[in-house]
């Protein structure tokens, strides 16, 4: 039997891990606060899958802004999962679109800074074979938007400031972007509220009153989120009606649509020589986003069918899907 390989990725604010049987396990990890704690962080993760024999891991957090330098960023996650691998062996997923080790990692780190995405959609293109693909990844803070030719990642930039430029990358998400970042007129250019405040009051994302990660550090409630999101518009539950709030929500929830619309044409469409799209595939924390941008701005196109990674891999899985996929393609000897 192959050694199990345990999937590993390494966020600004989660820590995710999965294997490719589908155990799949994400922890809040806010690392721009306690850089210094992340190897201690990563072992706890690995310790709850004992049966780990090598380990496939892919990042974003080198961006964050506890770093000097990206190259600072990529070797301290690199140092703590050296430290939490414990002589076991790690694979690095490169934009090359193949695993290097550590030390090649540590040499040329601008190619695995950052290639979540690539991985995510290295595996993803299994859904997509024989024609033109897009992937739609919204997560808690992101939106990844990948074409794929044939099954394969086919964008203009590998790089966050290329593919922020050219609209694949577009760093707006579900949960954790500021409301003043989507609607920026007539509203306090403060955080006093997030994304998931607007999706909680909406109903597209569940109430969790244990949740205090929240603009003011109050739970994460309808009750609440309605509060966060009075202070926006420069009132309060007592000033504001209900219903005012939530024709915001709605207000903001149609410009998020609108701008992930666009960059999602303008990421596929944008390209000379695109295959015809016939297949999108939708995932993240936010795949029920991703299903409306679906359905409002690419009608249009022949897209003979959507492919839902919650559907495909389950709840859990889907949920760490960049982990997931580097584990896959890791046992395949990707």
């Amino acid at each position: 039997m192959p050694p199990l390989v345990l999937g590993i990725d390494i966020g600004g604010a989660n820590l995710k891990a999965a294997t490719a049987d589908r155990r799949a396990a994400s922890v809040p990890f806010a690392l721009w606060k306690q850089p210094d704690a992340l190897p201690a962080a990563l072992a706890a993760l690995v310790a709850r899958f004992p049966d780990a024999a090598e380990f496939a891991v892919t990042m974003t957090g080198e961006l964050c802004d506890c770093f000097e330098t990206k190259r600072d960023g990529v070797n301290a996650i690199l140092d703590a999962v050296e430290y939490a691998a414990a002589g076991r062996r790690v694979r690095v997923w490169s934009t090359d679109g193949a695993f290097v080790d550590i030390p090649a990692a540590r040499a040329d780190h601008l190619k695995v800074a950052a290639a979540n995405w690539h991985a995510l959609a290295t595996f993803a293109g299994r859904f997509a074979p024989h024609e033109g693909g897009l992937l739609l990844d919204i997560g808690s803070t992101t939106t990844d938007i990948v074409p794929l030719d044939h099954g394969v990642p086919a964008t203009r930039g590998t790089t966050d400031p290329a593919r922020l430029a050219a609209q694949e990358l577009v760093y707006v998400g579900v949960r954790r972007t500021p409301v003043c970042a989507v609607v920026n007129e007539r509203t306090a250019a403060e955080l006093f509220a997030t994304t998931q405040d607007v999706y909680v009051v909406l109903g597209l994302l569940p109430e969790d009153a244990a949740d205090r990660d929240t603009a003011d550090g109050r739970p994460l409630t309808v009750e609440k989120s309605l509060a966060r999101l009075a202070r926006m518009l420069g009132g309060d539950t007592e000033t504001l009606t209900e219903d005012a709030v939530i024709r915001f929500a709605a207000e903001v929830h149609g410009r998020l649509l609108d701008r992930l619309t666009s960059a999602a044409r303008h990421a596929y469409y944008a390209s000379p020589g695109a295959p015809e799209l016939r297949t999108l595939i939708v995932s993240g924390s936010g795949e029920f986003l991703a299903r409306r941008v679906v359905e409002t701005g690419m009608s249009g196109a022949p897209v003979g069918r959507v492919v839902s990674l919650t559907d495909e891999l389950g709840p859990a899985a889907s949920a760490c899907a960049p982990a997931f996929a580097v584990a896959v393609l890791a046992g395949e000897g990707g």
